[in-house]
């Protein structure tokens, strides 16, 4: 009979392509991963691995019995999903990823309501790009993902996952205080042709989606500086380096320098959460689902979304 941790740690190296990378996602060391192969091996009377240059490369052999275990373990996770569901309790431990405005302007409070309402489930944070978190999820790194799209860069929700559509997130324009638009109530972006942008990197959504926007404004983006974390972008404004958008969750208090002005129409990006289908009857999952709900309730000025669990279907 074939061993469920063996057929994990060869589906593993199928999907990170070598040894050291299956053993950081396993949680374990690479004599082990190793270890679990030969043991296959032995099990299979076949050669799984073979030498390809520095790292190694599955057979043939094994690259049909990779297919088999990813079907296998995906039944298996749904088995104990079900099993979790019947017996009801929201027990044990769950991994989820979240974007970082969302890491701060939500999970705490998830946090501290799971925490309150079931001692014995213990959660994970991660923080994760959602083009990241993704695929993660699909694979069961994670258990759930909060993530993010804007109008005119949606993301690519792959099949066997559900998503549910938490809240909009209302964004300004950052400008120096110094800016001649800095005391405007509103402001349109066509007004900022002229400007000189702070952005996310070029691999980012929020780069995709800041280029698709002003370009469909017939404006061509001058992006000067590029960073990931929104508090740098503030600190690059307020020194008068470029202007910048600015979502409203997880914002905390502007710096000095730096004045914050709502676009008409408005701009917005979507947040979701996600998990895996064979998922949406663990108890577990249902109340961190419930939990982030409650979180979404106590933000400000944004478009709540309240739907069922499993409702949004991808």
């Amino acid at each position: 009979m074939l061993d469920l941790d063996r057929l994990r740690a060869l589906h593993a190296i199928a999907e990170y392509g070598s040894v050291s990378a299956a053993a950081e996602v396993l949680g374990i060391t690479t004599s082990a991963v190793s270890q679990q192969i030969a043991k296959l091996e032995r099990e299979t009377s076949c050669r799984l691995l073979e030498r390809s240059g520095r790292g190694v490369r599955l057979t043939d052999v094994a690259l049909l019995l990779a297919g088999h275990a990813e079907r296998i373990l995906s039944l298996v996770a749904e088995a104990e999903a079900d099993l979790e569901a019947k017996r009801g309790s929201v027990v044990g431990k769950l991994k989820i990823a979240s974007f970082a405005t969302a890491s701060r302007g939500l999970m705490p409070q998830m946090l501290r309501r799971v925490a309150q309402e079931h001692s014995q489930l213990t959660v994970e944070l991660h923080e994760r790009d959602p083009k990241a978190a993704l695929p993660q999820v699909l694979r069961g790194e994670f258990d759930l993902a909060v993530v993010h799209d804007w109008r005119g860069s949606p993301l690519s929700f792959p099949a066997g996952l559900e998503k549910l559509h938490l809240m909009d997130d209302p964004a300004e324009i950052a400008l120096p205080s110094t800016h001649p638009l800095a005391g405007r109530e509103a402001l349109s972006l066509t007004e900022l042709a002229d400007e000189e942008w702070v952005g996310a990197p070029p691999t980012d959504i929020c780069h995709a989606w800041l280029c698709h926007t002003l370009r469909s404004h017939g404006m061509e983006p001058c992006i000067v500086h590029f960073s990931q974390e929104y508090s740098t972008q503030l600190a690059l404004v307020a020194e008068g380096h470029g202007i910048a958008v600015l979502p409203r969750l997880g914002r905390g208090p502007l710096p000095p320098g730096v004045a914050a002005v709502p676009v008409r129409p408005r701009l917005e990006r979507h947040l979701y959460l996600v998990w895996r289908c064979e998922s949406r009857h663990r108890p577990a999952v249902q109340a961190v689902v419930r939990a982030l709900q409650e979180a979404v309730d106590t933000v400000g000025d944004t478009r709540k979304v309240h739907l069922r669990p499993g409702s949004v279907t991808v």
